[in-house]
């Protein structure tokens, strides 16, 4: 198949993903479902059937594509040093974590800085990135930057590595600000970033969070033992730098869980509220959240990053030298990251945030150190029931995405699609020996109660559902989730 005609079939696969339903309906005709009174247009309608007369005036009617710019191959690391003397660097920041740090990437990164750097080129490396970053070891990196005049930040690393070197890059660049102003509301003041950035070039070491590609940075807020972040599409790295050769280091474990966070990104994005049925319109587009409801453009990057991952990650973690399988899992980080960068999570990652905040003691393997919930595993534990929970809104999308996952839905009904995709989510995970449940990783319903505390701050997220959640529907998905099989 051509590479036309392989674009020109996932896109007929997007656009045959509309559903019926209120949530993701043409303006054709209404159909009753759980809670959800709202309407869908296809991904192929005409943008004039968006016109302010025919929107709810309160709901957004525009959607906006950002991300960084990507470059992506096999020993592209070597090229960073010549990034860096193009933007006119001379003091640079390479962030990473103590782990990384001892990795041939860091050493390759290092070596084409040097080489390719000025005279007086100085490189200044922070290495005490804390894997799950909290509010405190993000002060330590942003007091780290503000010590210095830095022209450009390198962040090596996953997730928390490329997080903490936005969140540094931010304050450091306006260093009066105070650490809650930024932070997303209601924990912090939500202020829209405004003061110019310096670059930021993101070397992700895994493919999981896509972080390379969005504008968020995610943190544990220790004080109220959950965890937030800081989202504005002016964090977004300057440029990311895909190698996969950084990915053939990942332990099992890190493979594993850096993929379930693809997945959920992609399944997350193609099922979250649509765009023009968020609500309140901005005021100013300055305004208009990264995390804007899904929307045509987000749907291709998001079911595409979705097959990725479904057809590479247990090739990835059961041969984890084969380099086209890390190749195509890598591929599917960044386009999840893109789908899921401009339409938003919703009901995983929102739960998510109370499990890996109020951890006590799990540490899995490859995670010595301190207790933790590794984010990819915390999305997911609660990924069945979520879809179970989310699929009279949207029963097409979701099985599109069982589909996509290897489940056979040729014959299936709208009212079946929740536990068509529950299982094939099921099945997915116990192949790969995913931990069963809350209960495995060390919660009982005794903690539903504070789960669901720690989960009804994340309204940014969560009211981004397709299925409106409170407190009794929160309760139960954690329930669900205390096994899986």
């Amino acid at each position: 198949m051509s590479r036309v005609q392989a674009i020109k079939g996932l896109m007929g696969a997007v656009a045959g993903a509309n559903c019926r339903c209120p949530a993701h309906q043409s303006m054709a005709g209404p159909a009753t479902v759980r809670r959800v009174p709202s309407r869908r247009p296809s991904a192929v309608t005409p943008t004039s059937s968006f016109a302010a007369g025919t929107a709810q005036p309160d709901h957004d009617y525009a959607f906006e594509m950002s991300t960084s710019s990507l470059r992506f191959g096999p020993g592209v690391t070597q090229e960073v040093g010549m990034d860096l003397k193009n933007m006119g660097a001379k003091k640079i920041c390479v962030v990473t974590d103590s782990n990384v740090a001892q990795l041939p990437v860091v050493e390759q990164a290092l070596r084409s800085i040097e080489q390719h750097g000025f005279e007086d080129t100085v490189v200044s490396v922070f290495d005490r990135v804390r894997v799950e970053p909290n509010d405190e070891s993000f002060k330590d990196a942003i007091e780290f930057a503000r010590s210095r005049s830095i022209d450009a930040f390198v962040a090596i690393g996953g997730g928390s590595v490329i997080d903490t070197a936005k969140a540094a890059n931010l304050y450091a660049s306006d260093p009066q600000a105070d650490f809650l102003d930024y932070v997303n509301a209601p924990i912090g003041a939500g202020k829209p970033v405004q003061t110019p950035l310096k670059p930021l070039i993101a070397l992700p070491t895994t493919a999981g969070t896509g972080s390379e590609t969005t504008g968020v940075a995610i943190f544990d807020y220790t004080k109220l033992k959950a965890k937030t972040g800081i989202a504005h599409r002016a964090l977004r790295p300057t440029l990311g730098i895909v190698d996969p050769l950084a990915t053939l280091s990942m332990p099992r474990n890190v493979t594993a869980y850096s993929g379930f966070d693809v997945l959920c990104h992609a399944l997350e994005s193609f099922t979250a509220i649509p765009y023009n049925e968020r609500s309140p319109r901005p005021a100013d587009p300055i305004l208009r959240p990264a995390y804007q409801g899904s929307n045509p453009v987000s749907d291709v990057w998001s079911l595409h990053g979705l097959k990725l991952v479904a057809e590479n990650l247990k090739q990835c973690i059961d041969h984890p030298d084969d380099l086209e399988a890390r190749t195509q899992l890598h591929l599917a980080s960044a386009f999840a990251g893109i789908g899921f960068g401009n339409a938003g999570v919703h009901l995983c990652h929102g739960l998510s945030y109370a499990i890996a905040g109020q951890v006590r003691s799990f540490e899995p393997t490859s995670y010595k150190g301190h207790p933790i919930v590794p984010h990819g595993l915390s999305v997911v534990l609660t990924a069945p029931a979520v879809f179970e929970f989310t699929a009279p809104a949207c029963p097409d999308r979701h099985l599109v995405a069982a589909e996509a996952l290897g489940a056979d839905v040729s014959n299936a009904k709208h009212s079946d699609a929740g536990a068509i995709l529950g299982d094939a989510l099921r099945a997915f995970l116990n192949d790969l020996d995913v931990e069963d449940g809350l209960s495995a990783i060390g919660y009982s319903t005794a903690d539903i109660p504070s789960l669901v505390e720690g989960t009804l701050p994340q309204e940014r997220v969560t009211k981004l559902s397709p299925n409106p959640v409170d407190r009794d529907s929160l309760a139960e998905i954690f329930e669900n989730s205390m096994t899986m099989y």
